[in-house]
């Protein structure tokens, strides 16, 4: 059974949103059409301020999570539950700590709106380094917590330069979970695309831009290790703490959340004039792939070079919606619900760390049970540190295994 009540007027599927920053997940499946959001979940008030300037039609809820968790009820029920968590616990720009870190459990609240509302579609966008993260535990927890929940899954880490045409070299994860078996089937990741937008897309080269936004000899302490190697305008620079990096893919570097906060990783270029200068706030943006008309509120820039670096690259995003879009229309069974029994048996299969599948086959309450299905389909049981050893390996793997 559908799980959305399409209106008349608006035959859409619906979505709930949940650590919507400034709205750029939300804006990829709007883009496609087929998909509006009845309910927002942020609690950053700036980035709120920010997706309220932009989405006014979508109810803003900006509780902290686990207060949103202790009233579920007052969430909607809709066709698809999307987010993409805070990375930094997961980040190389973090402290690695994952689950351990406090910020590690907002996944497990986001599961418990995912069990209480039983969407069609779960889908989840966060840092490629999650998959690799405490030598891959990190992900088989969160894999295996979805797969659990009755969801068909499958993820793959896109660059946002090779699946969204954005000029920007920026990897993340995206994890897209079904209820039906037949659109987990009929799901395809998008394939590459040519990159045909250049740096002058997204970048004024020949903008006159307040003087904060230069470098130079009077203000920059390391100007005489940054004036002489930024010196072309067909790449983009960064200070690197102790020396002038030059990113010669031609692309933008992969755009973090504290880039306005110092001279550390911010991008740079040369500007038509002979000046260096870093990027705007609004061409941080129109990196991320975000529409010329996205509007930026009067806040500070620190905050919107924060939100433009948490954000995701929107054009990949819209990519992604369109197949998931296409894999409903050609679903005919019901939801997946196999009854809960003390052990899960799932099915995987990976591509390598970054690309695969997932699936429960069976759940049953005896090691008996388990040792029958071992016999009854001629398969072993693959073991945690061999699971753990095959991915750091980066092996293809087919696999059964319990929980």
């Amino acid at each position: 059974m559908t799980k959305s009540v399409s209106s008349s007027t608006e035959n859409k599927r619906t979505i709930a949103a949940f650590f919507s920053g400034v709205g750029g997940i939300e804006l990829g499946f709007k883009n496609t059409g087929k998909f509006r959001v009845v309910y927002a979940n942020e609690f950053d008030k700036n980035a709120g301020i920010t997706y309220q300037e932009n989405h006014p039609e979508t109810p803003l809820d900006e509780r902290d999570i686990h207060q949103v968790t202790k009233d579920i009820s007052k969430v909607p029920d809709t066709s698809l539950v999307i987010g993409g968590f805070p990375c930094q616990a997961f980040s190389i720009a973090g402290y690695r700590k994952g689950f351990e870190d406090e910020r590690g459990d907002l996944f497990f609240e986001l599961l418990k709106i995912v069990n209480a509302k039983k969407p069609e579609v779960v889908f989840v966008e966060n840092v490629k380094n999650m998959v690799t993260h405490d030598h891959g535990n990190t992900f088989k927890v969160i894999r295996e917590a979805l797969v659990m929940s009755n969801y068909f899954i499958k993820w793959k880490v896109l660059n946002g330069k090779d699946y969204g045409n954005v000029p920007q070299n920026r990897e993340r994860i995206y994890i897209v979970g079904f209820r039906s078996k037949t659109a987990y089937e009929a799901f395809e990741f998008p394939e590459k695309v040519e990159l045909t937008n250049g740096l002058k897309t997204v970048i004024d080269f020949g903008l006159i831009a307040d003087d904060r936004y230069y470098y130079n000899e009077l203000k920059t302490p390391f100007w005489d290790k940054l004036q002489p190697n930024i010196n072309s305008q067909e790449t983009v620079y960064q200070w690197r703490r102790q020396y002038v990096r030059e990113n010669k893919s031609g692309v933008v570097p992969t755009l973090t959340a504290n880039m306005g906060t110092g001279g550390h990783n911010v991008p740079l270029i040369l500007t038509n004039d002979g000046r260096v200068r870093k990027l705007t706030p609004k061409e941080t943006f129109n990196v991320q792939g975000f529409p010329i008309d996205f509007k930026l509120p009067d806040i500070s820039n620190g905050q919107l070079y924060k939100q433009a670096g948490n954000s995701v690259v929107v054009p990949v995003i819209e990519r992604i919606a369109e197949k998931i879009n296409e894999a409903l229309e050609r679903a005919f069974d019901s939801d997946y619900d196999i009854p809960e029994g003390k052990y899960s048996i799932m099915h995987t299969t990976m591509d390598g760390r970054f690309s695969g599948q997932s699936e429960l086959v069976l759940s049953v309450n005896s090691m008996e049970e388990l040792k029958q299905f071992e016999k009854e389909y001629n398969i072993q049981f693959m073991s945690h540190p061999e699971y753990i050893r095959n991915v750091q390996r980066n092996r293809k793997m087919d696999f059964y295994n319990f929980e």
